[in-house]
């Protein structure tokens, strides 16, 4: 209960006892000694008009005065957004030579002006220091425009070796433009139109291992290049893999199959059955499970699995279950008892008698680009700079019914589905249509046969454990640029960080992170760090300060429209002041005018119940 509510109720209570004592008077008193009525009702009515009148000198009403507006100027604020004879405040970002007082920050801006509850923002919106200070209060925004080029992107912060990475993202006032991918060496391996919104995406090949800069090139409908952004990309070379080849018969597929695992870096085990119980390729292996925990992908045809015995088919099925990619290729027809197996493993398919032809789905790649991604070719099939790639060939697949909940991650040019994958406990169970995926290196485009079976390996393999990249917490759109607090997460004690001029920056836990265990980092320089946690080293890379405008401008926007949205729908005045300072105490009505009606009343009230009027019988001075 708060000091005037309490002495409310007091002064109430003290009234009302004295408007019983009045009426008991009253009634106690002879008929001829008794008041009259008026001078009766005007004492009752003077007990709770003193006591209101002393309450209200003790606590003078608050004076109704309206909420006052602080017009905020941050980057790219322009003169004419604002009236002239506003309260307004200038950011440090703010373009010199705007008028209003200058904050470092919009908490000491608010310090100064304690009384305000609403808060105009102008210009290309609050920066993170600024914006819990913002919060609680009654906020609008008015956005300055957005600069040409990039405006927001997705881009992989790491790619495995031999990998495909994907890069989306977003431009502003390129329409008809298009944007290009380049390799560190500057060749574009991938180029797009821009969408209607200015949206696109992006593929490119991680070819060397380490940190490499691949850069993004944004041109407009003329051809001409509007921006230039580099892409850090840390290349990484996952644990070999490895795999488990089970053919039925020798067959193209299967030679080429050792080429590309040879020149991939993959740890290929093969086993080709010639019939009679032969086998070519390397020693035989047991199908028990021991032996499939050493594998990480079973690629295996359907006269493979034919051969299997109940005890080798219950032991891959078994395997997959503990986290064993398990690759089915259809190469042939399939018997009856093949389907109800493989049924089993969750694949239920229809069909697959015959054989149609398979078309490459187009590419959005030209020529230049295509050729950067073939390379120069070996040292016994050198492949000329200007030489034209050839075109794909035409495959075949069979025919076969996937199932409708299998996830499909490629299709031919007539949307046929080839290849699909199924989860089966820790592990992946997928079947394979295409039976000649060899002519792809026959016709001259090795890039797609390594793409394809890259993809394989990447989406059916066992999964491994990866370090989780380095991520800026406090900005996840714009991350790590020069000369702004960036907040690292997931930290021990002993993280540091190495810097590009060689200095350590140690990382001090904030005890306020509790088990997100969080650092602080504020970098004074562009270009690659790394972090140093125990044994992880993770490089990544700052940005400079004026690096990619638009991605800043929209950073600075999407986090003050979020302000905006999460703005609660009261009045202005329901509005909680900001939690980091003390408003003023509301502004009273002064108490001297209240003090001296009380005094008056009083007085007035003191003399009335002495005097005779109202009295019945004058001789009797007691009555009332």
């Amino acid at each position: 209960m708060t000091p005037g509510l309490l002495t409310a109720v007091v002064l109430a209570l003290a009234s009302f006892a004295g408007m019983l004592r009045l009426l008991w008077r009253q009634y106690r008193a002879e008929p001829p000694h008794r008041a009259r009525a008026w001078r009766l009702g005007l004492l009752l009515l003077a007990q709770p008009l003193c006591a209101a009148l002393l309450h209200l000198t003790l606590f003078p009403p608050p004076l109704r005065t309206p909420q006052a507006e602080l017009t905020v100027l941050t980057a790219a604020a322009a003169p004419g957004a604002f009236a002239a004879d506003t309260a307004r405040v200038s950011l440090p970002e703010a373009p010199a030579g705007l008028s209003g007082e200058r904050a470092p920050d919009l908490a000491t801006a608010l310090r100064r002006h304690p009384q305000v509850r609403r808060l105009r923002v102008i210009g290309a919106g609050l920066e993170a220091r600024d914006r819990e200070a913002a919060q609680g209060l009654a906020l609008s925004f008015v956005p300055a425009s957005q600069p040409r080029g990039l405006l927001e992107w997705w881009p992989p912060q790491r790619a495995g070796l031999g990998n495909a990475f994907v890069l989306h993202g977003r431009a502003h006032d390129l329409a008809g433009g298009s944007a290009e991918l380049l390799d560190p060496a500057g060749q574009r391996i991938d180029r797009v139109e821009l969408g209607r919104d200015g949206g696109f995406r992006l593929e490119g090949l991680a070819r060397a291992a380490g940190p490499v800069e691949f850069a993004l090139r944004l041109r407009d409908a003329r051809g001409t290049a509007v921006e230039t952004l580099s892409l850090p990309l840390t290349v990484v070379a996952p644990p070999t893999p490895r795999v488990w080849l089970l053919a039925g018969a020798p067959n193209p597929e299967s030679k080429y199959l050792r080429r590309w695992a040879e020149d991939a870096g993959v740890r290929l085990h093969t086993q080709v059955a010639l019939g009679a119980g032969l086998q070519i390729g390397d020693a035989p292996l047991p199908i028990d499970a021991a032996t499939l925990a050493g594998f990480d992908l079973l690629l295996i045809d359907e006269r493979a699995w034919d051969g299997l015995s109940d005890a080798s088919r219950a032991a891959v099925s078994a395997a997959a279950r503990d986290g064993l990619g398990v690759l089915l290729r259809a190469t042939g027809p399939l018997s009856a008892r093949t389907r109800a197996q493989w049924r089993g493993l969750g694949l239920a398919l229809g069909g697959g008698a015959d054989a149609l032809p398979a078309r490459w789905p187009a590419q959005p790649r030209d020529e230049a680009a295509v050729r950067a991604r073939l390379g120069p070719g070996s040292a016994d099939a050198p492949r000329r700079a200007d030489q034209a790639p050839g075109e794909a060939p035409l495959l075949s697949r069979r025919a076969l019914a996937l199932p409708a909940d299998a996830q499909i991650w490629l299709r031919a040019a007539d949307g046929a589905a080839l290849a699909a994958w199924r989860p089966y406990g820790r592990g992946r169970v997928a079947v394979w249509t295409l039976s000649d995926s060899f002519r792809l290196v026959l016709a001259g485009r090795d890039e797609l046969h390594a793409q394809l079976w890259s993809e394989a390996l990447a989406t059916v393999a066992r999964a491994g454990a990866e370090d989780a990249p380095v991520r800026d917490e406090a900005s996840p759109l714009d991350p790590f640029r020069q000369y702004r607090r960036s907040a690292l997460c997931g930290l021990g004690d002993s993280a540091r960080v190495m810097q590009p001029d060689g200095r350590v920056a140690a990382l001090p836990i904030d005890p306020a992170a509790g088990a997100r265990r969080c650092a602080g980092f504020w970098p004074q320089h562009p270009g690659w760090h790394l972090l140093i946690d125990d044994e992880r080293r993770v490089p990544f890379v700052v940005r400079a300060q004026d690096e990619a405008p638009g991605l800043r401008a929209n950073e600075l926007r999407q986090g003050t429209w979020a302000l905006v949205r999460s703005t609660p729908a009261t009045t202005v005045a329901d509005a909680a002041p900001p939690r980091w300072f003390a408003p003023a105490a509301s502004a009273r009505m002064p108490a001297w005018p209240w003090f001296l009606a009380w005094l008056a009343a009083a007085a007035a009230l003191w003399w009335f119940e002495r005097s005779r009027l109202g009295r019945r019988n004058t001789a009797s001075a007691g009555a009332a």
